[in-house]
């Protein structure tokens, strides 16, 4: 259960509802997991990209958040995308927050193509990924 939502956080981290039109490098917009339990919107925040839970197919609290005072906020609205620098042509280095542990990792995520979008997080060499599509 724990690595399931480590995905959909990397990516959490990122999705706006664009068309097919968008430009190659331009993740912003709504992009939902690959197993279709959360959808994160990803915008730009400063020259970066953040990305936050906008839906979940079974809405609950942020019960592992290693700050008591936010595990009974709504992870709806989370920011599970976390600064997101430029790390070459149409890919983004930076951190994700992975609620099913409470835990933030090494992220990296990578546009594949207008409609599909890598993430990965890391803990040292290991890496789990998972690849969400655009959606509105």
């Amino acid at each position: 259960m724990k690595a399931p939502f480590l995905k959909t956080s990397l990516a959490a981290l990122l999705s706006l509802g664009l068309t097919t039109s968008a430009m190659a490098a331009d993740a912003t917009g709504t992009w939902m997991r690959a197993n279709g339990t959360a959808k994160i919107k990803i915008s730009k925040c400063g020259g970066n990209l953040c990305g936050n839970i906008v839906w979940l197919k079974k809405p609950r609290k942020d019960t592992e958040n290693p700050d008591p005072k936010l595990r009974d906020r709504s992870l709806i609205g989370t920011k599970t995308i976390l600064g997101m620098k430029p790390n070459g042509k149409n890919s983004w280095k930076g951190k994700v927050y992975n609620a099913e542990d409470g835990k933030t990792y090494s992220g990296k995520m990578e546009l594949v193509s207008d409609n599909k979008l890598k993430l990965e997080g890391c803990v040292l060499i290991f890496c789990k990924g998972d690849t969400w599509t655009r959606t509105k």
